[in-house]
């Protein structure tokens, strides 16, 4: 008697696998939908949805929430203690001591010269970082967005960089500009003296605003890229037809529908370059001198790096950037608003 060979079951590995692992997945789903159907019963079908909400709202109240709260706590009490309970209340203080200033377009003249040099040096930095940084995401993503060979590699090798770690950029970008890095070591190759870019206040802000952005114009490219290819191709037609050229087609056409796309990129720029604080500590660590100390850094300075632990002038310091963070997006969303109606 011959047995048929469609009745030998497979014995292949492949198969053996897929039979573990879907009686892998049974037993797990087992598990879980056993407990799952006695508390539907309880609660009913309406509430399980707050079942599955419960654990999101935890870690944001735990990692979001509570430290945001203890930040105010911190702003209006005093001392170095780090136990809520154990600072005096202190009420506006820390707000009298940052703004305390009699001219505030001079540092020097104000009880917490830092800060405003911090506030000062995070203006130019975002004036400069921000301008540069649209402007090269544009550039980028109108280049990116033409019918070019290889396009897809380049659209990859221009993103490349955000999936960096910021620590890591900061660490190779110092290893090339130091005195004895790439760099120097090109220059001093073809007869010049070398630069002291780490040294130099101006070289060191120059490098820390082009360092960020080729970190992170990938990422805003990308966007703005999106935004062009929504673009109807119909559009550029009819102004060709109408005799514009590339030029009037671009200022005609792709800019102005290109503008919400713009609005976004701007605000998460100006978002993120005023919280720059990553780059820039592994970069100069705020230096040379105060050169390239900013916002971010001064509360970090104050809150964890100074050995007399000034929780408040550094909580303070939050609120008021966050402050005008705030404004800044309120003021993008009306603009928004304006722009859809």
């Amino acid at each position: 008697m011959t047995t048929r060979s469609q009745d030998i079951p497979d014995q292949s590995p492949k198969t053996i696998i897929e039979r573990f692992w879907n009686r892998s997945l049974e037993f797990i789903v087992s598990i879980f939908d056993v407990p799952f159907r006695y508390l539907q019963r309880w609660m009913g079908m309406r509430r399980m949805p707050y079942i599955f909400v419960i654990p999101n709202l935890l870690i944001f109240g735990i990692f979001i929430l509570f430290p945001m709260l203890l930040n105010f706590a911190y702003a209006f009490t005093g001392g170095s203690n780090f136990i809520p309970t154990e600072r005096r209340w202190v009420g506006f203080d820390n707000f009298s001591k940052l703004l305390n200033c009699t001219n505030y377009f001079d540092p020097n003249t104000c009880s917490q010269d830092l800060f405003w040099r911090a506030v000062f040096n995070t203006s130019g930095y975002v004036i400069a970082q921000v301008a540069l940084m649209v402007l090269v995401s544009l550039l980028t993503a109108v280049i990116l967005n033409r019918r070019i060979k290889a396009r897809g590699f380049f659209r990859s090798v221009f993103f490349y960089p955000v999936l960096l770690s910021p620590i890591v950029v900061a660490l190779i970008w110092k290893w090339i500009l130091q005195e004895n890095g790439v760099l120097n070591g090109l220059i001093t190759a073809i007869g010049f003296e070398s630069v002291s870019f780490l040294a130099n206040a101006n070289w060191a802000q120059f490098w820390v605003v082009m360092i960020s952005v080729w970190a992170y114009m990938g990422f805003y490219t990308l966007i703005l890229l999106a935004g062009l290819q929504g673009i109807p191709s119909e559009l550029y037609e009819a102004a060709k037809i109408d005799g514009a050229n590339e030029l009037q087609s671009f200022f005609r056409v792709t800019l102005p529908l290109l503008m919400p796309t713009m609005l976004v990129v701007l605000v998460l720029s100006f978002i993120r370059a005023v919280q720059i604080f990553d780059i820039v500590f592994a970069f100069t660590g705020g230096g040379p001198g105060t050169a390239t100390q900013y916002l971010v850094q001064f509360i970090y300075d104050n809150g964890f790096a100074s050995p007399t632990r000034q929780y408040g002038i550094a909580t303070t310091a939050s609120i008021l950037m966050a402050g005008v963070l705030i404004i800044f997006t309120i003021v993008q969303l009306v603009l928004q608003r304006e722009d859809n109606e």
